[in-house]
């Protein structure tokens, strides 16, 4: 009996699937990693935050480039280069620079593969209606991204504190799921063709049209600054805080919260559409203080249990962010400039990942209560700005 072949898009999205299950299998190993190379809190979440600042350049210049040269072309480099950075990390023990040299590529090869392998996947599908296609490819990358941020730390916390090779065994994993993935590149077409390519143009385009500034600069970067900064307090500030509370079980337990937490984001992003994304960012904003307020509790009294329940409002917090931001967006740009638009808010969005090293800095690298007592502040007085009527008028539409 003859199979039957797999579609381009469903191999594209095992890809993309692939390359996200493999970007946060660093974080429960920074417990880890602490030890083994004597890490002060501030290197730590440093290593940490480091991704953003390879992502988000290649976030901000991948789209361009590959309206020029198609998306194949784009992508496929850095899919490869996503093995070879897993290899990369056994060398991990042995260097600080390897670790911080790591987490860059990771960040760079999200930012390309992520960002065209949403529109790569949304023009494979072009089949019915526009705002068909539009949906679907969405929920495609949402469950693809989600379920693969969210099994890949899970699956590395696990085998990092209870399988052997604690520091190999987690990359090794990935490179093996990465196999397969690379072999399906090879059955994906291009969806840009030639006479479809831009000719010219800046190298970067932020897509904020006139019109849009005041609320985005209001209202859209504040909510997208929310989307990874909640996860990332979550699966990388508490766990290394509460560190000593949880001895021989910490790496595992910060493979679950990071496995509850991103997992959680996704499964929050359709509320938006019930609740109105004029309300939603201003109660992911709430939830975000809510968790940060309980983490800070969790810090000051040693609970690591409580990390459970902060896992789900920062995940909460995080999807609502992100739903609502792309939602805003959308409404804000035109077909022109939307694109764009939506790369910027993702560029915003990924600058969270910087928030745990402020959160070590505010407490002059002594420790998180300082900074994550800040945050909850700053969180509560943007959720209550979002929440008041002149900024929901902001972002709602107009009557025709």
């Amino acid at each position: 009996m003859r199979r039957r072949a797999v579609p381009p898009w469903a191999a594209l999205w095992a890809v993309v699937f692939a390359v996200a299950y493999g970007t946060n299998v660093p974080t429960p190993l920074l417990l880890l990693y602490r030890e083994t190379l004597g890490l002060t809190p501030t290197s730590l979440t440093g290593a940490f935050g480091i991704y953003a600042a390879g992502l988000v350049p290649a976030l901000l210049l991948a789209g361009p480039v590959s309206d020029r040269v198609g998306r194949k072309r784009v992508v496929v480099p850095f899919v490869l280069l996503s093995v070879v950075t897993s290899l990369l990390f056994l060398a991990v023990p042995a260097s600080v620079g390897v670790l911080f040299a790591g987490r860059f590529l990771q960040g760079a090869v999200s930012g390309v593969v992520f960002s065209i392998g949403t529109a790569w996947l949304g023009e494979l599908m072009a089949a019915g209606t526009d705002d068909d296609v539009s949906a679907r490819s969405a929920r495609l990358t949402t469950a693809a991204l989600g379920g693969g941020w969210a099994l890949g730390p899970l699956t590395s916390g696990l085998l990092g504190q209870w399988a052997p090779w604690p520091t190999v065994l987690p990359y090794l994993v990935h490179v093996a799921l990465m196999l397969p993935a690379v072999a399906l590149l090879a059955r994906i077409p291009e969806s840009l063709p030639p006479e479809r390519r831009r000719i010219g143009g800046p190298p970067v385009n932020l897509g904020v049209p006139r019109r849009a500034r005041r609320p985005f600069l209001l209202v859209v970067v504040p909510i997208a600054l929310g989307v990874f900064a909640y996860p990332s307090t979550a699966v990388n500030v508490l766990p290394l805080e509460l560190g000593p509370v949880m001895p021989g079980i910490g790496i595992a337990v910060t493979g679950v919260v990071s496995g509850i937490t991103l997992g959680t984001g996704v499964l929050a992003q359709p509320w938006v559409r019930h609740i109105g994304p004029t309300w939603a960012g201003a109660l992911g904003l709430g939830l975000g203080a809510a968790g940060t307020g309980l983490g800070l509790l969790s810090d000051l009294t040693g609970a690591w249990p409580l990390l459970l329940p902060v896992s789900l409002l920062l995940g909460v917090a995080y999807g609502l962010c992100l739903a609502t931001g792309l939602t805003i967006v959308a409404r804000l740009a035109g077909p022109d400039h939307r694109g764009a638009l939506t790369g910027t808010f993702y560029a915003c969005a990924y600058l969270g990942f910087g928030v745990p090293v402020l959160l070590s800095l505010a407490g002059n690298g002594n420790g998180f209560t300082p900074g994550l007592a800040g945050l909850t502040v700053v969180s509560t007085v943007i959720a209550l700005a979002l929440s008041t009527r002149g900024a929901r008028a902001l972002v709602t539409p107009a009557d025709p």
